[in-house]
């Protein structure tokens, strides 16, 4: 087994691509060694001193670090995701589910909006955001301001602001007259 790695905007992230599907719906954003609880692979990533998040995408993992050096993770951040691929266990554990938490808020009045904010995100923005190893997810629409949850790599990412506020907010405002703003949860 080969696993890629890749660099990622936020240097404290790495993404790794195992040549292999990782998960087959949605993504799954685990900040703590709580939230590991779900995964078997992401609870022996957090076993690795100094990781700090674990996000499962489509096809790849990332690993954001809370210290340490990424020469002396990355062997053992390798091992642990060929041991869990090598012993046929599942990434999640049953009953899991990947999109556990993404309650939306809007106004009625606004589906028709928000219906085309989603798809602008869905079509033209995640799959960019996925290649820098994270997911950006709609949250809600309120007055003109749209919410935007960032995870993986893009979560406390140094460029993440200038994401959202010049990229995603420009784009969306062009197609979305209704849109002022573009905030993160």
């Amino acid at each position: 087994m080969f696993i890629q790695t890749e660099a990622t905007p936020n240097p404290a992230t790495l993404k790794f691509l195992p040549g292999k599907p990782v998960l087959e719906a949605g993504t799954l954003d685990m900040p703590s060694r709580e939230a590991a609880a779900q995964s078997p692979l992401a609870e022996k990533l957090f076993d690795i001193p100094n990781v700090g998040g674990v996000f499962f995408g489509a096809d790849f993992i990332s690993v954001t670090k809370s210290d340490g050096d990424w020469q002396q993770m990355k062997p053992a951040i390798l091992g642990a995701i060929m041991e869990h691929y090598m012993s046929g266990a599942p990434i999640v554990n049953n009953g899991s589910d990947a999109s556990a938490g993404d309650d939306e808020f809007f106004d009625a009045a606004d589906t028709e909006t928000v219906a085309t904010i989603k798809d602008l995100i869905e079509t033209r923005v995640r799959p960019a955001v996925a290649g820098d190893g994270g997911d950006i997810t709609f949250r809600g629409f309120k007055e003109g301001v749209v919410f935007l949850q960032m995870k993986g790599a893009c979560s406390g990412c140094p460029s993440s602001t200038a994401t959202l506020q010049h990229g995603i907010q420009n784009l969306l405002r062009h197609f979305v007259p209704e849109v002022t703003e573009v905030r993160p949860v």
